[in-house]
């Protein structure tokens, strides 16, 4: 039976990846520099790829100077934007069938729980994991495991919502059933190893998730 749903937090409730490749963009921009958007955007939620940003920049930037930029255009662009849909009325539902909340995160818990609670969703979940609070971010396991664990639960009864591959091998490591649920920014990425995959959290009926995961 499922018990629970954990829910990614970056791409799956706020696009902040999208807010993120947009800031680089704007740095590169405000000093006339080209920017390698689409190599840059192969980078988001892959662990095994590697991008430097600034490198167009020249061995003499101020990196320290640049990242400060960045995250004053990431700041504004993230706070403007919307929860993404479906992620509301899920948890609605899930909360009107006594479902526990879960969230568990490759970000900290500073830009995690201030996001949250900026879009009156912190105290929704029943508990937030982020990766200062585990050994090994995903795609290692550890994350979901901890969430798994503070509710006392099986990866069987419960379901994970990701957006991108690392976060989908995560969670079936963790043993979780899993839904995809890629973005603008994580559209490219393998999902074939979810168990579902869908357009958006809108399109997720919780009893039809319920019935397919063995409620």
């Amino acid at each position: 039976m499922i018990r629970a749903l954990i829910l990614d937090f970056d791409g799956l409730i706020l696009d902040t990846e999208t807010a993120l490749i947009d800031a680089y963009g704007d740095v590169h921009e405000a000093h006339g520099i080209p920017f390698e958007r689409a190599v840059f955007t192969r980078s988001v939620g892959h662990a095994d790829f590697s991008f430097d940003p600034w490198r167009t920049f020249g061995a003499s930037a101020d990196r320290d100077s640049l990242e400060l930029e960045r995250r004053a255009f990431n700041r504004v662009r993230s706070e403007a934007k919307p929860i993404l849909p479906g992620v509301v009325a899920l948890m609605d539902l899930a909360r009107e069938a006594r479902l526990r909340m879960g969230l568990a995160s490759n970000s900290g818990h500073e830009h995690v729980d201030g996001h949250l609670a900026r879009l009156g969703l912190l105290d929704r979940f029943d508990f937030v994991a982020c990766r200062e609070d585990v050994a090994s971010p995903k795609p290692e396991p550890d994350v979901y495991r901890l969430v798994l664990n503070r509710f006392g639960l099986g990866g069987r009864e419960a379901i994970a919502f990701e957006d991108s591959l690392t976060g989908i091998i995560a969670a079936k490591r963790a043993g979780l059933w899993v839904a995809a649920v890629p973005n603008a920014s994580t559209g490219h990425h393998d999902l074939s190893g979810a168990d579902l995959c869908v357009a958006s959290l809108a399109d997720c009926r919780l009893p039809d998730l319920l019935a397919r995961f063995g409620a």
